[in-house]
């Protein structure tokens, strides 16, 4: 007898799904079809956006700069002072000059200044410019017609230059304030601020709502990325904006307000068990040093050289 050979068994063959390429768009969209984002998706993804950009602020926050070897506390007072005397200025000129003041304060920390610019210039003419939009028209701003619109009982009505100059000096004052709003945050950790309004005898209460809610959006953040996430990997095909994904919304939206109810007890419990009592506290207290005293009175010297020469040149 001769041994026989056993027949050796067919290989596996993977299926033409897995192994053929998906239709993608094309350059010159000749294949495939673009499709619209989910608003949902697009809303997670702002928020996710959102935290990377604090995760940068903390890592700029820590930076070798000027400004962050400053003490909070000096910190706080100076920006508070600035944003007071930006609150007196009344000509574009002075408020223009106190902006590159922010500007240079930026370049010698160490910040990218075409962030630190997109940061504050992305809202200031969305929000700024839209409210203000009616305030340039001369049915509520009368004056010089610069460009006419329309026609009413015989008078040209339309964009007045007084309206334009008040206009430009809102947008110039919210784009200097926030300004040096955004240049602190950027600089100084959160709990290094947080202990700096304590010091400085900002109420225990507050100090313990804005510290909560600024840990506390992050969670919830995390929470309604996870539960999107998970229903997008139970989902075949295509999502559709009907009446299933209306009550997907609605209904994540009453389990958020549950479980945010639930976890925030949870969390000031384990925080009060472990003695919290709103004070934030940090490792190491500083003292201030003669750099915070020279930085505090160089800029005190800043704006009362904008006050007092503003006052002069509009006398």
């Amino acid at each position: 007898m001769t041994a026989t050979t056993p027949p050796t068994p067919p290989a596996a063959v993977a299926p033409d799904w897995l192994l053929n390429r998906e239709a993608a768009l094309c350059p010159c969209g000749c294949i495939g079809k673009r499709r619209k984002g989910s608003h949902i998706e697009k809303t997670l993804t702002g928020a996710a956006q959102l935290l990377r950009q604090v995760m940068f602020s903390e890592d700029t926050a820590a930076q070798p700069g000027m400004l962050q070897r400053l003490d909070a506390r000096v910190k706080l007072v100076t920006v508070s002072g600035l944003l007071v005397a930006g609150a007196f200025l009344h000509t574009i000129a002075a408020l223009l000059v106190l902006y590159a003041g922010t500007l240079m304060l930026a370049a010698c920390s160490g910040l990218p200044v075409g962030f630190f610019v997109k940061r504050v210039w992305l809202f200031v003419p969305i929000f700024t410019g839209i409210v203000l939009i009616p305030a340039t028209l001369s049915v509520i701003t009368g004056g010089e017609v610069i460009v006419p619109l329309w026609h009413w009982h015989g008078h040209v009505e339309g964009i007045t230059r007084q309206g334009v100059l008040s206009a430009l000096l809102v947008v110039c004052r919210v784009a200097s304030s926030i300004s040096l709003v955004v240049l602190l945050t950027l600089t100084t950790p959160w709990t290094r601020l947080l202990a700096a309004l304590r010091t400085l005898g900002v109420p225990r209460m507050f100090v313990l709502i804005v510290g909560m809610a600024y840990r506390y959006v992050f969670l919830l953040l995390g929470s309604v990325t996870d539960m999107y996430e998970a229903r997008k990997a139970r989902t075949v095909g295509a999502e559709k904006p009907d009446a299933a994904a209306r009550r997907f919304v609605f209904a994540a939206a009453g389990a958020l307000i549950g479980k945010s109810m639930a976890l925030s007890e949870e969390v000031h419990q384990a925080m009060v068990s472990r003695g919290y009592r709103g004070d934030a506290k940090v490792l190491a207290q500083r003292a201030v040093s003669r750099m915070d005293v020279v930085f505090a009175a160089a800029m005190a010297m800043f704006g009362a050289a904008l006050l007092i020469g503003e006052h002069f040149v509009v006398r």
